[in-house]
């Protein structure tokens, strides 16, 4: 039996991608309990930031927290309201500047179809990996987050930025001509963004640990269910998969407490 506070999984780079869900005192390497039954028990929430028992507002915060700690402001999703490179504040600059300052990557990504995104370049491939992408590539390099979030918005006239998570659970996704959509990519991007483009950028191919996709999708909410037992057939994105098509998205679970056991 394992029990702690759910945080999205730990990934490793390989074929198949490892992952590995760290439960406080338990360490679970998940690819071991493919097509074993998993009973994963609805244990109450507890907000990643204060550890309080409250109930969880988004992304694994409490609502207090999540309106109040510099990991969880705006410019966390919306890269372009980045202002940390002109040392101005949003809630800490500190925080912001390290984690805004640094290089990051403007990519296109295929999970179920091409997406334009944003990530540090510290979390290639780890981004990718999150998102369930087959395939990857690095379009831009710049020395900010703000950088990066001006060209986000510049090509999210030609490319989408949002991922149709069931398509992508299901395995369906449409063939891409790689040469084409990065020219097309590079040229949308304004000219002062240009001297960034990453030269002969290569496109990563990603496999994941699935002995079955879903052939519909089902969404396990588990505070409303209380319990859930499944035979474990796959992992991809963060979510698990199971042999029922029921699906269980681990990082937008954030802060809920579970005791898994299995069998």
């Amino acid at each position: 039996m394992f029990k702690g506070v759910l945080k999205k999984m730990i990934t490793e780079k390989s074929t198949p991608i490892r992952y590995f869900l760290d439960l406080e005192s338990d360490f679970m390497i998940m690819n071991q309990f493919l097509d074993r039954s998993l009973k994963i028990i609805f244990d109450g929430s507890q907000c990643l930031n204060c550890n309080q028992s409250k109930p969880i507002y988004r992304q694994g915060y409490c609502q207090s927290c999540f309106f109040d700690i510099p990991a969880a402001g705006d410019w966390i999703m919306r890269p372009e309201l980045s202002k940390a490179h002109l040392g101005v504040e949003d809630r800490d600059l500190d925080y912001e500047k390290k984690v805004q300052l640094q290089p990051h990557w403007v990519y296109l990504a295929l999970s179920s179809h091409l997406k334009v995104g944003v990530t540090r370049k510290s979390q290639i491939p780890t981004r990718w990996i999150d998102q369930g992408a087959h395939q990857a590539v690095g379009i831009l390099e710049v020395p900010n987050r703000y950088l990066a979030g001006v060209a986000e918005v510049s090509l999210k006239d030609h490319f989408s930025d949002k991922t149709n998570w069931r398509k992508m659970l299901q395995n369906d996704h449409e063939e891409i001509q790689w040469e084409d959509a990065i020219n097309q990519a590079v040229a949308a991007l304004p000219n002062d963004l240009k001297p960034y483009v990453i030269q002969d950028s290569k496109v990563l191919e990603l496999q994941f640990p699935v002995l079955q996709y879903p052939q519909k999708v089902k969404s396990l909410n588990l505070e409303k269910e209380n319990e859930f037992s499944g035979v474990l057939k796959g992992i991809k994105g963060q979510y698990l998969l199971f042999e029922d098509q029921t699906v269980y998205n681990i990082r937008s679970n954030e802060g809920t407490r579970v005791i898994i056991e299995i069998t």
